[in-house]
C-alpha cells in the first residue's frame, strides 16, 4: 500500500518518485531556496507534497525543456514557485528563457548520433539506464559550469 498524495516523502521516496538520485535533490536544495523540506532528527529530510510538485516542475524545466539552472532560478524569482509547479503539472511552458541551452544541444546531438536501427535494438531497461546516465552527465556539467562561474 503506497502513501497518500498528502503524505510527506523522505528524500529516498522523493528520489524514486522523480527517478533522480538523492544527491541531485540535495544539490537542488542549494540552488533553489524555494525547496524547503522539513528536517528532523539526524538531518532526515521530509518533502511536503508541494515540495515534490515543485521538484517535478524544476525537473521538467531542466531535463525536458532544456533550461539551465539560472533560467529556472529566474522563472522562480519572476513568476514564483506556483508557476513552476503549474509548468511541471501541465508539461508546457509559456516562459521564454532566452538562453541557448547547452543541455538541449547535448540532447539533440546525442539523438542525431543514434541511428534508428540501433535505437530500436535497445531494451526498455537499457533506455532507462541511458536516460539516467544522461541525467547524471548533465548534472555533472551543471556542477562544472557553476564551479567555473562561482
Amino acid at each position: 500500500m503506497g502513501k497518500s498524495a498528502e503524505a510527506f516523502r523522505t528524500i529516498s521516496e522523493a528520489a524514486v518518485e522523480l527517478d533522480l538520485p538523492q544527491h541531485v535533490l540535495r544539490f537542488w536544495e542549494t540552488r533553489f531556496p524555494q525547496i524547503k523540506p522539513l528536517k528532523r532528527g539526524g538531518g532526515r529530510r521530509y518533502y511536503r507534497p508541494d515540495d515534490v510538485m515543485l521538484l517535478k516542475g524544476i525537473q521538467h524545466l531542466l531535463y525536458d525543456k532544456g533550461y539551465t539552472i539560472k533560467g529556472v532560478q529566474r522563472i522562480l524569482k519572476e513568476e514564483g514557485p506556483r508557476r513552476v509547479i503549474t509548468i511541471g503539472q501541465s508539461g508546457s511552458n509559456d516562459a521564454d528563457d532566452g538562453e541557448a541551452s547547452t543541455d538541449l544541444a547535448i540532447k539533440s546531438s546525442a539523438d542525431k548520433n543514434i541511428s534508428q536501427n540501433s535505437a530500436s535494438n535497445i531494451s526498455r531497461k537499457g533506455k532507462t539506464r541511458l536516460t539516467n546516465v544522461m541525467r547524471e552527465l548533465l548534472e555533472c556539467k551543471r556542477l562544472l559550469d557553476n564551479a567555473r562561474e562561482g
